[in-house]
């Protein structure tokens, strides 16, 4: 998953300095191709799916954007916030085990429960002697 994300990482600063590279006119015209892209997901029924790397990026570079333009984004504010959330949630709430020791196999068990019984006689045997 890391290597994903870095990745992705590395495609993202190559894009921004083929992007720096540009002169206005294209960078005008990736824009209109973008924001038409945008209004054509957001017509759609289905929502798209966004990886963990994905909503990394975006929560990234949304701390770049000023407020105003996060209008162009296929997520809200609080979509963003809400992934934090449960990042947080999921790093912080595991399963909890109750104090004790873990429980032992089913085949120890057995084998603990055998040897006791076959063990029984010898015991009182033993203490009857003293």
């Amino acid at each position: 998953m890391a290597l994903s994300f870095v990745y992705r990482l590395v495609r993202r600063v190559a894009e921004l300095l083929r992007v720096h590279r540009m002169d206005t006119a294209a960078k005008d015209a990736e824009i209109l191709v973008l924001r038409h892209q945008l209004a054509v997901l957001q017509r759609q029924i289905t929502r798209p799916q966004f990886f963990w790397s994905d909503r990394a990026l975006i929560a990234t570079l949304a701390k770049l954007v000023p407020r105003e333009q996060w209008a162009a984004f296929l997520v809200t504010p609080e979509t963003i916030l809400r992934w934090h959330r449960a990042l947080v949630r999921r790093r912080w709430t595991y399963p909890h085990r109750g104090p004790g020791r873990p429980t032992l196999p089913k085949e120890t068990v057995e084998l603990i429960v055998r040897l006791a019984e076959e063990n029984s006689g010898r015991a009182t045997c033993a203490s009857s002697a003293n």
